[in-house]
């Protein structure tokens, strides 16, 4: 007689193909939308400070419900959630192409987000359910690629259309893989998984936590005032502190903050964290170098950032290969660090003079150190909680690494007009001239680096080996 195991042995690949191609969908649209935002920043006539929240907006609003929705996963069920917030991404996807103005750009994006949230909070979740204890490097492995895949297609991809059609068709291109993948699901995806009888959702904590995250990018983004500084330093601080008192004393809480007391799931966390900070710095940055500084255009900007996930789709499968071999966190030591280093040259070259070849050289050890830390590191933070906390496991974890991502995208675009003012720009961005636009976007890059290096002595600090993922019931 065939085991639930054996059952679900059988049928993981399939699970994983349609989670993948999930996965890939996303990271397509938040690649191409870097890729497109000088053009949308011009399109509109509007600075970087205003054209990002179409990039902001949808990251805040993902980060601020992923762990909303994966304690409701408990209770709706992993499948249908999938299911629904992909049918609501490509239905926002849609909105998004026939906008007229940024503002309704950017509403249309955070329904995006809405449906996006539904999706994420529960993809490793669903992933690491389906695979045994021995395979889970290396589905984390064929996921670092299938992101790289994405990370492939979006610059090519992305750069042709905005050439081509305009920034529009790069969320119309959504639709089709949307109506695809709800089918594919409808059809196939399979789970078996218990459902709570009752929805015990802690609703205060899901509010104060998304008026912290949004007061907070408020803040960043739009505080340029005492006054409007004051208000939302006051409003982050109070809603952060609402949300600590209310998850200590809850009796379901949003988020169990004795989480946070376990240091193998910790210092992973915040290690990804600085890294995706980052690295998404570089990605808001790069693009406004390439076409400011060099003259590209959007497709030969896309075939530039076509580098590192080439060299990621073939190493981060063998980075969880080697992970799955021989448990250890120094994996994830060397690769940050070969990503600091890689970033801090970057930085100093794009300030005075970069080669091609030297540019090349440097994506390429990008993407080595890139795949080498991510996929060990992603396991260690799964692997830190027993099998009964998957979801929340996958649920923080997508949402502290959302979290960093938004801040990279606010850090940068705050960063870069600062730094071209003190050059002596008094314009927009897009109206820098190119010495100034390099020496400033190159200092981005340096900041970028030193922000990925304090990952270091993190992982350092928690370098004891790993230990196999306990199986709580």
């Amino acid at each position: 007689m065939t085991s639930q195991a054996d059952q679900r042995s059988s049928h993981k690949y399939v699970i994983m193909l349609i989670v993948l191609a999930g996965v890939l969908m996303s990271v397509l649209d938040g690649i191409v939308v870097n890729i497109a935002l000088p053009t949308i920043t011009a399109a509109f006539h509007v600075d970087i400070g205003l054209s990002q929240w179409s990039i902001t907006g949808y990251m805040v609003t993902l980060t601020a419900l992923l762990l909303f929705f994966g304690r409701l996963s408990d209770s709706t069920g992993k499948v249908p959630l999938f299911i629904a917030g992909f049918a609501i991404f490509t239905v926002a996807s849609f909105a998004c192409g026939m906008s007229s103005t940024l503002p309704e750009l950017i509403a249309f994006r955070v329904i995006q987000a809405i449906g996006g949230a539904m999706v994420f909070s529960i993809s490793g979740a669903i992933l690491f359910l389906a695979f045994p204890p021995e395979e889970r490097g290396r589905a984390m492995g064929y996921l670092g690629s299938t992101i790289a895949v994405g990370s492939i297609l979006g610059p090519i991809l992305g750069g042709f259309l905005v050439d081509a059609l305009g920034w529009q068709s790069i969320f119309l291109i959504n639709v089709p893989i949307g109506v695809v993948l709800v089918t594919c699901a409808l059809l196939f995806l399979k789970v078996d998984e218990k459902r709570a009888q009752k929805l015990s959702m802690d609703w205060i904590g899901a509010a104060t936590l998304a008026v912290s995250l949004f007061s907070l990018m408020l803040l960043l983004s739009l505080g340029e005032t005492p006054v409007r500084a004051v208000i939302l330093a006051v409003v982050f601080a109070a809603s952060t502190v609402g949300f600590i008192l209310r998850e200590r004393t809850a009796e379901k809480p949003l988020l169990d903050l004795r989480l946070f007391a376990n240091r193998a799931f910790l210092l992973p966390l915040a290690a990804m964290m600085l890294f995706f900070v980052s690295n998404f710095m570089i990605n808001i940055v790069g693009p406004f170098y390439f076409q400011g500084v060099m003259g590209f255009r959007p497709t030969q900007v896309g075939l530039v950032f076509l580098i590192v996930p080439v060299v990621m789709v073939v190493a981060s499968p063998i980075s969880g290969w080697l992970y799955d071999r021989r448990r250890s966190v120094h994996y994830g030591t060397i690769g940050i660090s070969v990503v600091a280093a890689a970033l801090l040259v970057l930085g100093f070259l794009a300030r005075e003079k970069f080669s091609f070849g030297a540019m090349s050289g440097l994506f390429v050890l990008l993407a080595l150190g890139s795949a080498l830390f991510q996929s060990p590191n992603n396991t260690e933070i799964m692997n830190a909680l027993p099998r009964h906390q998957t979801a929340i496991a996958s649920s923080v974890s997508a949402a502290g690494r959302n979290l960093a991502m938004t801040l990279g995208i606010v850090l940068a675009s705050l960063l870069l007009p600062l730094l071209l003012s003190v050059e002596g720009n008094r314009g927009t961005v897009m109206e820098a001239g190119r010495s100034p636009l390099a020496h400033s976007i190159g200092n981005v890059m340096m900041i970028a680096a030193l922000v990925c290096a304090a990952g270091i002595p993190i992982l350092v600090r928690g370098g004891q080996r790993s230990q196999p993922r306990a199986e709580g019931k």
